[in-house]
């Protein structure tokens, strides 16, 4: 736990329940940022995926940030779900992680986030976690969601960035050669199928990290593709937006990438699918 001691209140709630079992709840009068957590027993290089159900009333970030508010997340690392700001009713989140060389895990659900602090109040309650076994299969399935449009406001200049059409001709081409490539390169023990979709909606919001600079993180888009990814069981997503223009390449800074890149359209992989081998409850 990080932010200011005493800011924070933590209790157990009977009156705001989610189920029969009496809730978590957090409360913040000013911004700070606080987590309880459950230390975890995990196996080395196995991934996980923790749930719980997450109600909010009046979470506000201090500066705006989607990765600020009420979240699952790894204490002492950057690793979380999406974050859930403002006042909502009780919703599922999930956050899946990867448990590298722990042998132990400090699972928290916070209010606040690595990247700072909020107010607010927020209740969690039916924590689950699930265990997750090797990736056999050798035919993976991509998502490639192009957004033909960028409209964000960065440092109070608003910036409209649009695809042309070489551009989405060039993208389905390197689409077309990737999967291929995978082939290739795997000596046919890898093959990748990919379905694209495109967004004529813009991205209107981009998240922002000091090392990496501005990017795209699953809750700038998730709203606009999670139909596609609820009907479907995709290994890898993709996100292909344009984020730079030659006639003003300092207009979003931009200091790291993942994936493949063309004519100043960023792909990035959100998340990996992980099948689940079992699922328990977790108690806090």
């Amino acid at each position: 736990m990080k932010g200011k001691c005493g800011i924070s209140e933590f209790r157990r709630d009977n009156e705001v329940r989610c189920s029969e079992h009496d809730s978590y709840e957090i409360i913040q009068n000013d911004f700070n940022d606080a987590m309880f957590y459950k230390t975890i027993s995990t196996k080395e290089n196995t991934p996980y995926k923790v749930t719980c159900m997450v109600k909010t009333e009046g979470v506000e970030p201090q500066e705006s940030n989607n990765a600020i508010g009420a979240q699952i997340a790894t204490n002492n690392s950057t690793e979380r779900s999406v974050a859930i700001s403002g006042t909502t009713d009780w919703q599922k989140i999930e956050f899946i992680f990867n448990s590298k060389n722990r042998k132990e895990v400090n699972v928290g659900f916070r209010l606040g986030g690595n990247a700072g602090f909020c107010k607010g109040k927020a209740w969690f309650s039916d924590f689950t976690i699930e265990e997750g076994v090797p990736e056999t299969n050798s035919n993976w399935k991509f998502a490639c969601f192009i957004f033909t449009s960028t409209d964000v406001t960065i440092n109070d200049k608003k910036i409209n960035l649009s695809a042309t059409s070489k551009d989405i001709e060039d993208i389905n081409n390197t689409i077309n050669r990737f999967t291929k490539t995978c082939r290739v390169l795997s000596n046919g023990k890898m093959s990748a199928e990919c379905q694209t979709y495109t967004k004529d909606t813009p991205i209107t919001s981009l998240s922002y990290d000091k090392q990496f600079g501005y990017y795209v993180a699953p809750e700038d888009v998730e709203n606009q593709i999670k139909e596609e990814i609820n009907n479907n069981n995709f290994d890898h997503i993709f996100i292909i937006t344009k984020l730079g223009d030659e006639a003003h390449p300092d207009d979003i800074e931009v200091n790291d990438w993942i994936g493949l890149r063309s004519h100043g359209l960023l792909w990035y992989r959100l998340f990996k699918h992980q099948a689940s081998k079992r699922a328990k409850k977790l108690c806090v």
